[in-house]
């Protein structure tokens, strides 16, 4: 997701009017789960595109959904796929997703964001709702699981998960963004102050329990992690949350250790081209584009104790397999260790 968004009495507002089409079992929006039919396009910089890579890897849609990686960096157009021999996607054959939403739409008006999910024989955007995204993955897509893929989206749990979300996405994953992004020192103390009290309330939610809803990991832990591992790199210092750093978080800090240590997080992780998209593209912050070489990010591996809680990741299920496609062990020092 590029962070398009405007600026309400210099308070940050999200765009969210996203392409809202669903892909589903029974294709009731003219786009029915078929395996191979769609790709799935995501930056590694992103937390929002984030989510759908660590979803896609736990659930084993490797076969079913491919994925086309754009780089960490993008202009006012469009991510581009300059990572790509000749950059070029090799599957959808354009170097930029904004391609794909014109094919849609040659008159798109909003941002071209990531995640995006696009028909392959068409060339055009289903959908870039990333929310509706994942859910529909742990949903829609269940034909295509991996056997002893975990059940991320329970039913009986899911009124619980999305009231224990929705504050996170409020003040947490988008508070960051609305610290970062205000407009004056009115709307920054006020997101700011609104991001650590929910972030004490969720470290006392998890004082006593491994994971944030149930005995298991589930689509709760998935939102909420994509933005703590990005809070040291980035959110404390260019977005100016700065209270405490999250490894001086105790709890937190060691809940997201827990998962990014769990096969299918951790090893999604770039934090180079985390840094280099936040420092590099958002210059009305970071005017100069220097990207920072810290912090050190090698206690990622520490012991984390977080077992004596109970519960366990997959809960009846298993760990993914090996990644299919993988991060650059040198911009993750975690798997530069054990490379």
């Amino acid at each position: 997701m590029s962070e398009q968004g405007t600026y309400v009495e210099k308070s940050y507002n999200r765009d969210t009017r996203y392409i809202t089409d669903r892909i589903t079992r029974d294709g009731r929006d003219g786009w029915p789960v078929e395996a191979g039919r769609y790709r799935l396009v995501v930056s590694r910089a992103c937390p929002w595109a984030n989510r759908a890579i660590i979803v896609r890897r736990l659930l084993g849609l490797e076969d079913a959904l491919s994925m086309g990686i754009c780089g960490p960096t993008h202009d006012k157009r469009s991510w581009t796929f300059d990572l790509d021999p000749g950059g070029v996607d090799p599957v959808l054959g354009i170097p930029r997703l904004q391609d794909a939403f014109f094919k849609r739409d040659p008159d798109y008006p909003r941002g071209i964001t990531v995640p995006a999910i696009v028909d392959v024989p068409s060339g055009a955007v289903v959908t870039n709702d990333f929310k509706q995204i994942t859910v529909d993955l742990e949903t829609e897509w269940s034909d295509f699981h991996r056997d002893g893929a975990p059940d991320l989206y329970p039913a009986a749990l899911q009124d619980e998960i999305e009231a224990v979300a929705e504050p996170i996405y409020q003040d947490i994953n988008n508070g960051v963004y609305k610290c970062g992004f205000a407009g004056s020192q009115e709307s920054y103390d006020e997101s700011y102050r609104r991001l650590f009290a929910r972030l004490d309330e969720v470290s006392d939610r998890l004082r006593s329990r491994r994971y944030l809803v149930g005995d298991h990991i589930t689509e709760a832990d998935v939102r909420l992690f994509t933005t703590l591992v990005r809070f040291d790199p980035v959110y404390h210092g260019h977005f100016k949350c700065n209270r405490s750093k999250l490894s001086e978080m105790p709890v937190l800090w060691a809940y997201a250790r827990d998962l990014f240590q769990t096969p299918g997080f951790g090893d999604t992780i770039d934090f180079t081209h985390i840094k280099q998209h936040y420092y590099c593209v958002h210059r009305d912050v970071n005017p100069t584009g220097i990207v920072p070489l810290g912090p050190d990010l090698s206690n990622w591996a520490a012991p984390h104790g977080r077992e004596e809680l109970g519960g366990s990741p997959f809960g009846d299920g298993t760990p993914p397999g090996p990644v299919r496609e993988p991060v650059d062990p040198d911009h993750n020092p975690v798997l530069s260790a054990v490379k």
